[in-house]
């Protein structure tokens, strides 16, 4: 069986509002769950892929503040 992850993820949450989107999110972030973290993944993919390189910058110093306090 040759199952696209990626692929299953995006249709799982295709059609998704921002309310839907961000239930989601917090949902995988609140369960702690290992098995969620690629769809955390393949959702922050599509962020950065849709993100100008001004956002990018951005998201990489918020990244940078929170593992420094890690």
């Amino acid at each position: 069986m040759n199952l696209n992850l990626r692929n299953a993820i995006l249709q799982n949450v295709q059609g998704n509002d921002q309310s839907q989107l961000e239930a989601t999110i917090k949902d995988a972030i609140t369960s702690g769950e290992e098995k969620m973290l690629p769809g955390l993944g393949v959702l922050f993919e599509v962020i950065w892929q849709n993100a100008d390189r001004q956002e990018q910058e951005e998201m990489l110093q918020t990244l940078e503040s929170g593992v420094r306090g890690q």
